[in-house]
């Protein structure tokens, strides 16, 4: 038994045409015209960004959707810098005007200043989302999401904004796994190397506000995951320890719900019951 995340060169090749074709099939199942990336300059969406154009083409539109002041304008740069090596259409959208309506729109005094925050930096994602499917509905494409498997086990995203999507293209590779396909198929070094962030204010990093490495994350869901070890065996397999196993623990099970469809109320035993009547009148 051993965590086996690092894909050798073989496997790195086939996951590239897997992941390609995947996307070309979906577009053609459901006889869309293309599609769109959101892309922020990170290793995530520049990776699925390189894939969907060499599926698509002409066809996948990028949207570089800063927000001016507190997206690092290294982020910008590293977003042009994939459109122009790899010649990806794309369009610059900043989307300050419309998260500041947002939170003009939000009383302040009315809850507590970190939970508004949180409310407020929640809607950035949500903007994108719109924008996303705006240009996607126009176009009859498909908004082709960015989010790994280890953000999408930890509930890493918001829900409706940044997981809103058609197709995770990357939805099942760990984070470890999409740095070596990033340098597989030619992304810069820099952007690899950069510290990965979702951007939701100035300054944050991903790895500061989970407090776990991506390396140590990723071992224990694979451990957890892949190898349905439990908490306290995972603890003592890798080496961690318990608290901080268990945290990541409790981050999937309470993230269930941003990996599911809504919950339906179920009614259908009503049809059962012989003395039930339809309560809306049909023509």
């Amino acid at each position: 038994m051993k965590i086996e995340l690092y894909l050798k060169e073989k496997e790195l090749s086939l996951y590239e045409k897997i992941i390609v074709n995947s996307i070309k099939v979906r577009v053609e199942k459901i006889q869309a015209r293309g599609g769109v990336v959101a892309l922020s300059g990170g290793i995530d969406s520049s990776l699925v960004a390189v894939l969907a154009h060499r599926a698509l083409g002409d066809n996948l539109l990028c949207l570089i959707m800063p927000e001016e002041g507190v997206s690092p304008e290294e982020d910008t740069e590293h977003a042009l810098k994939i459109v122009n090596k790899f010649n990806i259409k794309y369009k610059i959208i900043p989307i300050n005007k419309a998260v500041e309506w947002f939170s003009k729109s939000f009383p302040e005094g009315e809850f507590k200043e970190q939970a508004r925050r949180m409310a407020i930096a929640n809607t950035k994602p949500r903007v994108r989302m719109i924008l996303n499917y705006l240009y996607a509905n126009a176009m009859g494409g498909i908004v082709i999401g960015t989010s790994n498997k280890t953000e999408l086990l930890l509930g890493y995203g918001t829900k409706f904004g940044d997981m809103a999507a058609d197709i995770y293209p990357i939805g099942d590779l760990y984070k470890t796994q999409v740095w070596q396909l990033a340098e597989h198929v030619g992304i810069p070094t820099e952007i690899i190397r950069k510290k990965p962030s979702a951007g939701l204010w100035k300054g944050q990093t991903d790895e500061e506000e989970l407090g776990h490495t991506y390396y140590e994350i990723d071992r224990v869901l694979y451990a957890l995951v892949e190898l349905e070890l439990s908490v306290r065996e995972t603890s003592e397999f890798l080496g961690i320890d318990e608290e901080a196993v268990l945290d990541i623990y409790k981050r999937v099970i309470s993230s269930e719900h941003k990996r599911k469809p809504p919950t339906i109320t179920r009614l259908s035993k009503m049809c059962l019951d012989k003395d039930w009547r339809y309560p809306v009148e049909r023509y």
